[in-house]
């Protein structure tokens, strides 16, 4: 698998081609890679028909106050973690006008690993609204590499799974 500039960008391509075809939008909200797929994505010409807005909340308290992930969340379980993600990106659904979103949360290091919870634990999800109903699917990845593989590996996976929603 590669995974250079390149091939991020001809992925964020193909995502935006298919968010035109659908006529939807899309938002982001990042925590590990820091603003790296909405760079992607709005590294795309034309990308204003589709990329709604970014959210980079990488404090518990930028998630908390930008996107209501709920303090018992990050209390409980964890900045990264399943709920974590869940309720960011639910709350990228509820703060804009968009129908799909993808939000990560991980431990890019070199520190930061916890017990449980090595460098490359990297928690993704992609939301999507339809009228009233919302539907998330997350997923656990463990990248395995320095901060800027498991960042990189984040944002391709990040893309593909907005390919597959």
């Amino acid at each position: 698998m590669r995974n250079t500039d390149l091939d991020l960008a001809r992925l964020a391509a193909r995502v935006g081609r298919r968010l035109l075809t659908l006529k939807r939008g899309v938002a982001t909200a990042e925590s590990c890679t820091g603003g790296w797929i909405a760079k992607a994505l709005t590294d795309i010409a034309g990308s204003s028909q589709w990329f709604i807005e970014g959210f980079v909340t990488y404090s518990d308290e930028s998630k908390r106050r930008r996107l209501g992930v709920p303090r018992a969340v990050l209390e409980r379980h964890g900045a990264v973690s399943e709920a974590a993600v869940r309720a960011m990106a639910i709350g990228a659904l509820r703060r804009t006008r968009a129908q799909q979103v993808v939000a990560v949360t991980g431990i890019a290091g070199p520190g930061g690993a916890v017990p449980g919870k090595p460098v490359g634990t990297v928690w993704l999800a992609w939301g999507e609204r339809r009228g009233r109903a919302v539907r998330v699917a997350v997923q656990l990845k463990h990248f395995r590499g320095n901060r800027e593989v498991v960042r990189r590996k984040t944002v391709r996976a990040a893309l593909q799974g907005l390919l597959g929603a």
